[in-house]
């Protein structure tokens, strides 16, 4: 069963929100209250967020097939830095999401490499990204990749302020 990573295009955007949602609820709904679940999925999260985001040139969207079906995606977005990278040539890692039946089977390992050698391509010195300082299994992965935390800041979820670790690999 091979994994395929191609650019989204927009007739992927519905699958893609779909498969967010999923993924964020899959990952976080145990550990968060269902309030400020409910909250975050239907304001930052709704499928109408997700679609928007999609349709907005600052965005890069990758998708990840097996056997024609969507199982993760990675979003990168030019935006600007966080305040400790300053003016360094850098590009945000938005989200890399893999559906729960795939995790190990190296659906994030081909999206984060497709992620670098775009970051590359781009002349990007920088590859940055923030993750819930409670998420062990993202941050291991982040770190097997030679990210390293380098500040932190909040994020929102519902009415619950978390903290997500921001982490920065050099390309």
């Amino acid at each position: 069963m091979g994994i395929i990573i191609r650019y989204a295009s927009t007739a992927d955007a519905q699958n893609i929100a779909e498969l967010s949602r999923q993924t964020f609820y899959d990952t976080f709904a145990e550990v968060n209250t269902k309030e400020d679940m409910d909250k975050f999925m239907t304001g930052p999260f709704s499928t109408e967020q997700l679609l928007a985001e999609c349709a907005l040139p600052e965005h890069i969207f990758l998708a990840a097939f097996m056997d024609e079906e969507l199982v993760g995606y990675a979003k990168m977005t030019e935006t600007k830095n966080p305040p400790e990278l300053g003016d360094t040539p850098a590009i945000e890692l938005g989200r890399l999401y893999a559906a729960q039946k795939t995790i190990g089977q190296g659906v994030g390992k081909l999206l984060m490499q497709e992620c670098i050698r775009i970051a590359k391509e781009k002349s990007r010195m920088l590859l940055w990204l923030g993750v819930w300082e409670h998420n062990q299994r993202a941050i291991a992965f982040y770190t097997k990749f030679g990210f390293e935390k380098f500040g932190e800041h909040d994020f929102v979820l519902g009415d619950d302020v978390q903290t997500d670790w921001l982490m920065k690999k050099s390309i």
